[in-house]
This record gives structure tokens, C-alpha cells and sequence, in this order.
């Protein structure tokens, strides 16, 4: 592989760890947030107005932030049975089906949630609760976290085709 595309799939999976992180960090805001909630709810018996959509939000871009982290560890639910008792050459043909597949959804996806985002910034669209938070700041999460997907879809591809990577991780040949 050429010093280039080696350098290309290596910074698309360091941003694909940094999304694993910041997921996790999301995720943690929001059980923060939640705890948060109860305590000011009802040991306080306040009013909570932003803790929801904060949740809500947090969880969200967490998914579409996290879904690179997890193409590149493989962490998705996988059934695997029918690449398991393919031979080699359909089991390669079929993991590039699949990762092809995989680039068209995400591209599709990211461009439809851009243009999703953008009418939420050109609109200044805010969220229907007493909070009113500017919503194109949550909705961005969407498009960021499907284009970030592409690339690790395109890194998955490249360490493919070029034998890097084992189809579907299968590196050991399965006996009848």
C-alpha cells in the first residue's frame, strides 16, 4: 500500500478512536445529566426544563458520533454465519459487497441529514420545549458522525482490497 493511503487509513482511524471517545463522553453527560434530573426533581421538587432534551440530544450524536468507533471495531451486531461456510474468494466478494453497501448508506445518509441540518440553521429552527434550544447544534451530530462513518468506510475498503484486513475478520478457514 502505498505511504499515502497508509497515512489516510491510519488518521481515519485516529478520528474514529477520537469518536469513540467523545461517544462515550456523551454518554456519560447524559447519565450525569439524568442523576442531575431526579435530584433536582424530586428531592428539590424544582422544575426541570433543559435536562430532556439534553439527554435526548447527548444519546443521539453519541450514536451517529460512536458509529465510526464501531465499524472500525467491528463492535455492530454481526451475523456472520454464511461468510463462516463461504470459501475464500466469496467470502472477500462478498465482504466488499457489503462494504460498498456500507459507503453508499453512509453517503446517502450524510448528505440527507446535511441538507436536514441546513434547514434547520438557514430556519433557526429551536426545539418546541420551554428550553428552546437552537436545534441545527444536535442536528449536526447526524451529518458529522454518517461522513465520518464513509471514511472509515473507505479505510475498511482499502485494507481489504489491498489483503490487509481479512474479509469479515475471518482468518482461519472453517472444517467441514
Amino acid at each position: 500500500m502505498p505511504a499515502s493511503t497508509q497515512r489516510f487509513v491510519d488518521a481515519v482511524r485516529a478520528i474514529s478512536q477520537l469518536c469513540g471517545f467523545v461517544a462515550a463522553g456523551l454518554i456519560a453527560a447524559g447519565v450525569l445529566v439524568v442523576c442531575h434530573m431526579v435530584f433536582v426533581r424530586y428531592a428539590l421538587g424544582h422544575n426541570t426544563i433543559w435536562q430532556t432534551d439534553f439527554t435526548t440530544y447527548c444519546l443521539i450524536a453519541a450514536t451517529f458520533i460512536g458509529s465510526p468507533y464501531v465499524l472500525m471495531t467491528r463492535g455492530h451486531v454481526n451475523v456472520d454465519v454464511l461468510p463462516h461456510y463461504m470459501g475464500r474468494r466469496a467470502r472477500w466478494w462478498l465482504a466488499v459487497f457489503s462494504g460498498v453497501l456500507t459507503l453508499a448508506f453512509a453517503v446517502v445518509l450524510a448528505a440527507l441529514t446535511f441538507h436536514f441540518w441546513q434547514q434547520a440553521w438557514d430556519n433557526r429552527w429551536v426545539s418546541d420545549t420551554m428550553w428552546r434550544a437552537r436545534l441545527w447544534i444536535p442536528y449536526a451530530s447526524m451529518p458529522i458522525g454518517l461522513a465520518l462513518l464513509a471514511l472509515q468506510s473507505i479505510a475498511d475498503l482499502i485494507g481489504l482490497v489491498s489483503g490487509r484486513e481479512a474479509p469479515f475478520g475471518i482468518t482461519v478457514e472453517r472444517k467441514a
